[in-house]
């Protein structure tokens, strides 16, 4: 909570110390100007990856492979595109590493290789979750001490009865 609280903070600070700097530079129209045309170039690429990775998430359904890749680079398109709105330099540079192809890739494989994301496959099933260990739970999972599975609770000997009809 603190983390967050000091981006919300620090971010947007940092954001207009920089605006103002570049401002004193070129000028304050130059400067808004950079601001808009890095919006709109970054629309521009948000339109053209995030057609590319639909398709890529389609062929991969179609096939019946789960599009895990897919969808962790969309959540991270939708994360570029809001930095791309939020004027300032350092919000667009953030914004256009997630939009770039090569860049979010490789930011969503080290995601999916944190373990904070994973994908989940067995037969006809699939799941993609979002996971969040405490470190106390990690050193659990890495000492073996949890165990994974699926069960199904039978009702009570009285519901089964009842429900078949007899008393």
């Amino acid at each position: 909570m603190r983390f967050a609280l000091l981006i919300f903070i620090i971010v947007p600070l940092a954001e207009m110390l920089l605006l103002f700097e570049v401002a004193e530079r070129v000028g304050g129209w130059t400067t808004l100007g950079l601001v808009v045309l890095t919006a709109v170039i970054g629309i521009q690429i948000l339109k053209q990856q995030g057609l590319s990775t639909l398709t890529r998430a389609n062929q991969r359904l179609n096939s019946g492979e789960m599009p895990a890749q897919e969808i962790v680079e969309g959540l991270f398109l939708a994360v570029g595109g809001a930095f791309l709105l939020t004027p300032g330099f350092i919000t667009d540079t953030l914004g256009f590493l997630c939009l770039i192809g090569p860049t979010r890739r490789m930011f969503v494989k080290m995601l999916i290789r944190s373990g904070k994301v994973a994908m989940w496959q067995s037969g006809d099933q699939q799941q993609f979750f979002y996971t969040s260990y405490s470190e106390r739970s990690r050193s659990a999972r890495e000492k073996g001490d949890i165990y994974e599975g699926e069960f199904k609770e039978d009702p009570p000997d009285d519901e089964k009865n009842d429900r078949l009809g007899r008393d």
